[in-house]
């Protein structure tokens, strides 16, 4: 039976998992997995056995994930923001077999699976006349899942595929090995009830798929909405779930009246990720919530480097907190890579105590540029490390933007741009963002200084190119952008004009 069988058995009708539309008890959820594991099986999933699925959020999505993962598969999550190019790139790299689609992503989902030549497209609304053309039998208990290929950019523009880690992913010989894992493992399981309000196109919201396995029922909110976060909470009773800082800031700006006429004592773990969160913005979520915050600072690459307790980042404020299981240290380094002291300012490294580090599997320079050595990696970042070994972050020296936990890297906007016949040369930076942490601005050198382009024009032409997440939403026509002979920009020199200089962050 389905890895949930038990649970249909002892709480048949309790809910499993539900969404702002549907809800489902524990016996439709094993009923729906056995099909979905049975109808994958019979499908010609080639060597590597992908499931693309790009779908808005809905209890479906989550269901289309655990099924891939319990039929053998990896599955693939696409971000329902992209075009039809950006799809098609990811369905032909990762060599999906399969593609899953909301009603919202229809469209562009069959597009792109025509032009990347993946011929057996499923959508999520309609996927009931799928499944009852599959067999209910008990699927192979012996089928072991694999770990999801999530995409992430890289400084060419082009997104590289990359396998969640072990520690974010457990593996397994089998089903029940998978599960058991898991629950050794996972901070929310026994957390009570978990509530879903990011994209299940990123890891922390899809780590859900992995939860109702245990035992624990999933709840999946749509596009995020301050209020209707906390009036689920209040009344799914909700004990964990994964945020960013643009939900704490977006939930503390709701009227004093109404955060206060929802009940949030129900939550006791709220794992928080995605980018830094301004310092008061974090205080006030904990004099709000209570010490229920835990930082979960990492990257899709290596998983979770650092956490912090709420307790630990009082009396630390700003840190990301210190090193966590697989990893043995933090430290910085100096422009020869020498290690500085306790409390001076370098680029983080990290050092992997499986000496796995940083690995792009289709991109061997690319990991060879992350780490130092085997398993001593970074993921391009400035900061320090305090005497007690608590890790604060101060900028980065990659060129990522992360804008409301998205990680945006310039390089695609750039390659738009220079495109555009009135753009002679251009640089995409972050500048700061009340709501977002960082938005997109993109710094244009004009072709003739006499005829500058129109920025709102320029800006239409790359939302035309582009999700609209990735393009910019400010554009300054500038006379240089400092490249020097060797065309190397300088990033942080464009940046600094445009964040104070007593920034702080944690």
């Amino acid at each position: 039976m389905s890895v949930v069988h038990h649970f249909a058995l002892e709480r048949p009708d309790e809910v499993a998992i539900r969404d702002e539309d549907a809800e489902y008890g524990w016996a439709a959820v094993d009923d729906i997995l056995n099909r979905a594991i049975n109808g994958l099986g019979a499908m010609d999933l080639g060597a590597k056995r992908r499931v693309a699925i790009f779908a808005e959020n809905s209890a479906s999505t989550v269901l289309a994930h655990l099924a891939g993962c319990l039929a053998g598969c990896s599955t693939v999550p696409v971000n329902f923001h992209l075009g039809v190019d950006e799809v098609a790139y990811i369905l032909g790299d990762s060599e999906a077999a399969v593609l899953f689609v909301s009603p919202e992503t229809s469209e562009r989902g069959r597009a792109a699976a025509a032009e990347a030549g993946c011929t057996q497209v499923i959508e999520l609304s309609e996927w009931r006349g799928w499944l009852a053309e599959q067999s209910p039998a008990a699927p192979p208990e012996s089928l072991a899942p694999r770990p999801n290929l999530m995409y992430t950019s890289g400084t060419t523009g082009r997104p590289k595929g990359v396998d969640l880690p072990p520690q974010m992913y457990p593996g397994g010989s089998s089903m029940n090995e998978w599960v058991a894992n898991i629950q050794a493992s996972n901070r929310f399981v026994g957390a009570g009830p978990h509530l879903v309000i990011g994209p299940l196109y990123h890891t922390g919201p899809l780590g859900a798929v992995r939860l109702l396995p245990c035992g624990v029922p999933v709840s999946v909110l749509g596009r995020f909405d301050a209020l209707k976060t906390l009036q689920a909470i209040d009344r799914w009773k909700s004990g964990s779930s994964v945020m960013v800082p643009t939900h704490f800031v977006r939930l503390l700006a709701l009227p004093l009246d109404v955060r206060t006429g929802y009940d949030v004592t129900s939550m006791s773990v709220v794992a928080h990720t995605g980018a830094a969160c301004p310092v008061d913005v974090k205080r006030r979520m904990i004099e709000w919530w209570g010490p229920v915050l835990t930082d979960a600072y990492g990257s899709t690459e290596v998983g979770t480097i650092c956490s912090v307790s709420s307790a630990d980042w009082l009396a630390h404020p700003g840190t990301v907190g210190q090193v966590v299981p697989p990893f043995v240290r933090a430290v910085a380094l100096d422009d020869e890579n020498a290690e500085l002291p306790a409390g001076v300012e370098g680029k983080l490294y990290f050092e992997d105590g499986t000496g796995r580090g940083v690995v792009y599997p289709t991109d061997p320079a690319k990991t060879a540029a992350a780490n130092l050595r085997p398993g001593f990696f970074t993921i391009g970042e400035v900061g320090y490390v305090d005497p007690d070994g608590f890790v604060f972050i101060t900028d980065r020296f990659s060129d990522m933007i992360v804008s409301g936990g998205v990680n945006i890297y310039p390089a695609e906007a750039e390659q738009v741009l220079i495109g555009h016949p009135q753009v002679a040369d251009v640089a995409v930076i972050g500048v700061p963002d009340a709501e977002m942490g960082e938005a997109v601005m993109a710094l244009v050198v004009p072709t003739d200084p006499h005829n500058p382009p129109d920025p709102s024009a320029l800006m239409l032409y790359c939302r035309d190119h582009l999700a609209g997440y990735k393009s910019p939403r400010t554009l300054e026509i500038v006379e240089t952008i400092g490249r020097t002979t060797m065309g190397k920009v300088n990033k942080r020199t464009l940046r600094a004009p445009y964040w104070p200089s007593d920034r702080t962050i944690g």
